[in-house]
């Protein structure tokens, strides 16, 4: 037989117990009220997107060595170095779509950078990528600039080689880079940072294009 003494002593923890149990409930509820107050009394913001800009790109077609102009409605940031790469991630980007006159793969990702320098300075241009310039120098406010473009190395490792699919992948972004940023008027290529010979065994990457040899007319007689 059970004492007297324990069955009281267990009905007075029981209760504590319950009683514990309803306050601690209850001071949840009180602070998932406060949290959801507070949620409700924060002002909404909407999330910041970069305007539409209307974007001329200059997509090559291999069935004839040609380019053709397209004009799009892109999401682009201020930055002319940013707006740059979105351009020609976007123009990569229908290089790598399916059934695409000029098929490439790699798409936005094949471009990590795009620099933006006074043609004055033009082997600062080279050395912007590792990181010997300053972010200022890399927008230049007047005058002719020249654009370097860095490449993946992934996207090179995987381009068709050829001379016309290469030239073709060169000068489309080039004459990208001009139609939409008329100031460029030079460009350089870099592959993972660094200086490479050609894309895929043939466009020669050493050399600075300029953008007027990129127009459509005279593609077909790039060598």
């Amino acid at each position: 037989m059970i004492p007297r003494y324990q069955t009281v002593l267990f009905f007075v923890l029981l209760a504590a117990s319950v009683i514990m149990g309803a306050v601690l409930w209850q001071l949840r509820d009180r602070a998932e009220q406060r949290r959801l107050q507070a949620q409700a009394s924060t002002p909404t913001r909407a999330p910041q997107v970069a305007p539409a800009v209307q974007a001329t790109l200059l997509v090559a077609n291999d069935a004839d060595d040609s380019m053709a102009e397209r004009i799009l409605s892109l999401p682009l940031p201020p930055s002319a170095g940013a707006r740059a790469r979105a351009i020609l991630g976007k123009l990569l980007d229908l290089y790598a779509a399916p059934g695409a006159a000029h098929p490439v793969q790699g798409g936005a990702s094949a471009i990590t950078q795009v620099f933006l320098m006074p043609v004055s300075a033009g082997e600062a241009a080279v050395a912007g990528p590792r990181g010997k310039t300053s972010a200022g120098a890399n927008e230049a406010k007047n005058g002719p600039e020249m654009a370097v473009v860095n490449l993946t190395g992934a996207f090179a490792a995987s381009h068709p080689s050829g001379i016309e699919t290469e030239s073709l992948t060169v000068l489309s972004i080039c004459a990208t880079l001009h139609a939409n940023l008329p100031q460029v008027t030079e460009v350089r290529f870099l592959v993972d940072g660094q200086e490479r010979e050609t894309l895929a065994g043939h466009a020669d990457l050493t050399r600075t294009y300029l953008t007027s040899e990129a127009e459509p007319a005279v593609v077909g007689a790039q060598p």
